[in-house]
């Protein structure tokens, strides 16, 4: 849905300094239930999923207003997704500390002490699970229970806050093709279940010689909240990821082909990250923008790539950036138009969520980029 000013009968789009005039009459906007970022349902086509205004028909405005105001449209919109995330409560934020205890102190990462990483691992969400059910919080306490099982494999894990943890798919030690996926908004581990079936999901496709690495390793930022619509939390995160991609080289070693998978909030966090990292791609998947103005700028010698499902409502969200209230709000150009740059392929007729879904055209494009198999990508 685009956002455009409404003609008045001079057809000329109204703007701040037009003179008040009578309308008629509308009904007032119907309150809009925020989604989390991994709706499960598909947006509502007749609202703008994040600022609930109503779609209605218009007539293009002059040519000569055009460029005008589209830029004041932009900042607009942006603003009042500024306004809609601070006005709207977030019960997340009253919600008590839960306790667990500091991270394990682990010898570095290499191919010979990653057993002992994930017994050490192990231990810790145990505790945290008897931390968090001492405290009354059960839901914590079974996503961290869960974690404690003899399959399960984490390079790291921290049960404070809303959780961090970094969980491997595949015979890292001898894997040469490695995906490192980093998610959006909301995910935490209570939600991290979603996380990790796609990884499990992208796996399956690579084969023996691939491994999937979930890295929660960052505060993600609440779907609705202030947080979600600036890089801060990307800008926290980057040295955080940037930091876990060189130790990593310490397991698989410098011939190993290294892609980062990015999704949604997870692409501004990689935009922020990208200068100079030592990974043979960078995937874009569901993307508001990456902060970058177009793929040159995000400095890397990496492929950039790119992809949108036609049912994923992010299509919907301005893509600009504008200085307000001391910050920087939205994230720039859209990753899939042809003046961004990056390699755009094809992702489907998925939704927000479905880019790892079993079996999409998503995923195979996905697992082709992986395996280093650029020429069977279908391209958009």
């Amino acid at each position: 849905m685009e956002f455009r000013a409404r003609p008045t009968a001079r057809g000329r789009a109204d703007t701040r300094s037009d003179p008040p005039r009578a309308r008629p009459s509308t009904p007032p906007t119907e309150p809009v239930r925020r989604r989390a970022e991994d709706p499960g349902h598909p947006a509502d086509p007749g609202r703008h999923p994040l600022t609930g205004d109503p779609g209605h028909p218009t007539e293009p405005p002059r040519r000569r207003a055009g460029g005008r105001i589209a830029r004041r449209l932009r900042r607009t919109a942006l603003a009042a997704l500024v306004t809609a995330a601070v006005v709207v409560p977030v019960s997340a934020a009253a919600r008590p500390e839960i306790p667990a205890p500091a991270p394990a102190v682990l010898a570095p990462l290499t191919a010979s002490t990653l057993d002992k990483a994930y017994e050490a691992n192990r231990a810790d969400a145990a505790a945290a699970a008897r931390m968090a059910a001492d405290h009354g919080d059960r839901t914590r306490a079974a996503a961290d229970r869960a974690m404690t099982a003899p399959s399960r494999r984490f390079l790291s894990f921290d049960g404070r806050g809303s959780g961090r943890a970094v969980e491997v798919f595949g015979d890292l030690a001898h894997a040469d093709r490695v995906a490192v996926l980093v998610p959006g908004s909301d995910t935490t581990l209570e939600t991290y279940d979603r996380f990790r079936a796609g990884a499990a999901a992208l796996r399956a496709r690579l084969g023996r010689r691939g491994a999937v690495l979930a890295w929660l390793g960052y505060e993600t930022p609440g779907t609705v909240s202030t947080t979600v619509l600036t890089t801060d939390r990307a800008k926290e995160a980057a040295p955080l990821l940037r930091a876990f991609l060189h130790r990593l080289r310490g397991v698989v070693g410098g011939s190993a082909r290294v892609s980062l998978l990015c999704h949604s909030y997870g692409t501004v966090v990689c935009g922020s990250a990208a200068p100079g990292l030592d990974v043979s791609d960078i995937v874009l998947v569901g993307s508001p923008g990456t902060g970058a103005s177009d793929a040159a700028a995000l400095r890397t010698s990496a492929r950039v790539w790119a992809a949108r499902g036609s049912a994923d409502w992010i299509a919907h969200v301005p893509h600009a950036s504008l200085g307000l209230f001391g910050t920087t709000v939205g994230f720039g150009p859209d990753p899939v138009s042809p003046a961004f740059g990056a390699r755009v392929f094809q992702a489907g007729t998925g939704g927000h969520s479905d880019y790892f879904a079993p079996g999409s055209v998503s995923l195979a494009n996905l697992a082709r980029i992986v395996l280093g198999d650029p020429s069977e990508v279908t391209r958009a």
